[in-house]
């Protein structure tokens, strides 16, 4: 709430989701259009904060949790693509209760109120993600460059091409 501030200053859930910087952004002209990743715009610690809380509620909500599955089965998106769309739903959600003065309710897809186990427990039946759909969207290229290791495997090498090279003596 501190973050978000007053949810009824939004005109619409559209215009909050849009102060989180969490929707697409849209690069349209003429004919032309793409949608590329999220628009960042907004406040960071928000937008973490309510991607994390995404995290946890695709465990303990039935409903966010078949939106994930489905996202990541049927859709073929990464977790944290997946995570960006349950975070921005999520948002919308939370909003929606705050200005209804109303306490956010687990309910089963079919709309009808569970408690924390029964919808964990939807949750591990219906809606696990299977281990080998998880393994495939890692990447399996090791040799990458990351931030950790900023050395490219393809780049010239700056040391001894051997080994057990020995270097020159000066005489």
């Amino acid at each position: 709430m501190g973050r978000l501030g007053d949810p009824n200053r939004f005109t619409s859930l559209a215009g909050a989701r849009a102060f989180t910087g969490l929707v697409p952004l849209l690069d349209a002209s003429g004919l032309n259009e793409r949608h590329g990743g999220p628009t960042k715009r907004g406040d960071a610690v928000l937008r973490q904060a309510l991607f994390m809380a995404a995290g946890q509620a695709r465990r303990t909500d039935p409903t966010l949790a078949a939106k994930y599955h489905r996202l990541m089965t049927d859709a073929g998106k990464h977790h944290n693509s997946a995570l960006c769309h349950i975070a921005t739903t999520l948002l919308t959600r939370i909003i929606a209760c705050w200005r209804a003065e109303q306490p956010y309710q687990l309910r089963d897809v079919d709309g009808t109120p569970v408690t924390i186990d029964q919808a964990r427990a939807i949750i591990a039946e219906r809606y696990a993600i299977p281990k080998d759909l998880r393994a495939r969207r890692r990447t399996t290229d090791t040799a990458r460059t990351d931030r950790r290791n900023k050395e490219s495997p393809s780049a010239p090498s700056t040391g001894p091409s051997k080994p057990n090279a020995t270097t020159p003596t000066a005489a």
